[in-house]
């Protein structure tokens, strides 16, 4: 009995640049998620400035990053000229 080859799972595509003219200016939703530990509604009702919230994360591990829900890497967050950034450390 011959098995079939192996079919890889993505197939790279090679996009022609007219058609990352058009596309490229679509928005799209970037989303860095916090998985948060024990949190309730009534958390939420509490939040105000200045309240610490634990997360799941043990402190420098890495969290999930999402275009339109879809998860595509995986970050870790740092201070750049004092604004809060992510760095991306893994792509899905």
């Amino acid at each position: 009995m011959s098995s079939a080859p192996a079919i890889p799972k993505q197939i790279p595509v090679a996009i022609p640049e007219e058609v990352w003219a058009d596309i490229g200016e679509l928005p799209c939703l970037l989303s860095v998620d916090l998985p948060l530990r024990k949190f309730t509604v009534r958390d939420l009702l509490q939040l105000e400035p200045g309240v610490v919230v634990e997360t799941r994360n043990p402190e420098g591990s890495d969290v999930p990053v999402s275009v339109n829900r879809q998860l595509i890497a995986w970050a870790e967050f740092e201070v750049v000229s004092r604004k809060l950034a992510i760095r991306l450390t893994e792509l899905a």
